[in-house]
C-alpha cells in the first residue's frame, strides 16, 4: 500500500503542475517515484503520465494553439532529436546535467532578481524559433530535458500564458511521443510500467485537471514568474541528482 500510495502521490502532483504550468511532470513525479520503483521504469512512467497531461491540458487550451507560430519549434525538435541521440555517444550525461542545471539556476536567478523581464519580441523570427527547438529537441534526445529551452524562448518572446502554452506544450507533446515510440522500440514499456499506468493515469488526469483550473486564475505577469521559479526547481534537481 505504500508503494501505491506514493505512486498516486507523484501522479497526482505531476498532473497538477503540468495542468497549471504546461510542463514539469517529471521534475515533480520523480520526487516520489524514483523512492518506490526503479529509474528505468520511473522515467517510463513520466514519459506516459507527461503525455496525458500534455493532451488533457491542450484540450482546455486548444484555441491558443496557432500552427504559424509553433511549426518552426516542431519541425526543429524532431530534427534535434536524432542530434541528441547521437551526442550521447560523445558526452557524459550526468556531467552534462550538472552544467545544463547550474545553467538554468544562474538564468533565472538573473531574471528573478530583474525587476522587469527583457522580452525579444522582434528578434529573429521564425528562423531563431525553429533554431530554440532543435536545440530542445537535442536535449531531449541527450536527457530527456526537451522543455527548457522552448519554454525559456517563448517567456522572452512576450507572449501571453496562453500563447506560450499553445507553442511549448505541443512542442513536447511531440517530442514526448518520439520517445514514447523509442522506449516502446527498446521493449522499455514492460507489463509492470502498463500496471502502475493504470494506477496513474487517474490521478495524472484529475491534477492536470485542477491545475488548468488555477491556471485560469493566474495572470500574464504571475505566470512568467511561475514559469521562471518552476525552472528554478528544474536546474537544482538537475544539479543536485548529478552530485
Amino acid at each position: 500500500m505504500q508503494t501505491e500510495a506514493i505512486i498516486l502521490a507523484g501522479a497526482l502532483s505531476g498532473g497538477f503542475v503540468t495542468g497549471l504550468a504546461g510542463f514539469g511532470t517529471g521534475l515533480t513525479a520523480l520526487g516520489f517515484w524514483l523512492h518506490a520503483v526503479e529509474p528505468a521504469i520511473a522515467a517510463a512512467l513520466v514519459v506516459l503520465c507527461s503525455v496525458v497531461g500534455q493532451v488533457q491540458s491542450l484540450c482546455s487550451l486548444r484555441r491558443a494553439f496557432a500552427w504559424e507560430r509553433a511549426w518552426p519549434f516542431l519541425v526543429g525538435g524532431l530534427a534535434g532529436v536524432p542530434l541528441g541521440v547521437a551526442a550521447l555517444r560523445i558526452l557524459e550525461v550526468q556531467t552534462f546535467k550538472l552544467l545544463l542545471g547550474v545553467l538554468l539556476i544562474g538564468y533565472t536567478g538573473l531574471m528573478l532578481a530583474l525587476r522587469r523581464l527583457p522580452t525579444v519580441a522582434l528578434w529573429g523570427g521564425r528562423l531563431a524559433d525553429g533554431l530554440v527547438g532543435t536545440g530542445g529537441g537535442a536535449l531531449g534526445g541527450v536527457a530527456g530535458l526537451s522543455g527548457p529551452l522552448p519554454t525559456i524562448w517563448c517567456g522572452l518572446r512576450g507572449w501571453s500564458a496562453d500563447m506560450q502554452r499553445g507553442v511549448y506544450q505541443p512542442y513536447n507533446l511531440g517530442i514526448l511521443c518520439v520517445v514514447l515510440g523509442l522506449y516502446a522500440g527498446q521493449g522499455l514499456l514492460t507489463r509492470q510500467v502498463w500496471e502502475l499506468a493504470a494506477l496513474c493515469l487517474p490521478a495524472t488526469l484529475l491534477g492536470s485537471w485542477l491545475g488548468v483550473r488555477l491556471y485560469r486564475r493566474v495572470s500574464d505577469w504571475q505566470f512568467r514568474y511561475l514559469v521562471l521559479w518552476l525552472l528554478f526547481a528544474s536546474g537544482l534537481v538537475l544539479s543536485l541528482s548529478s552530485l
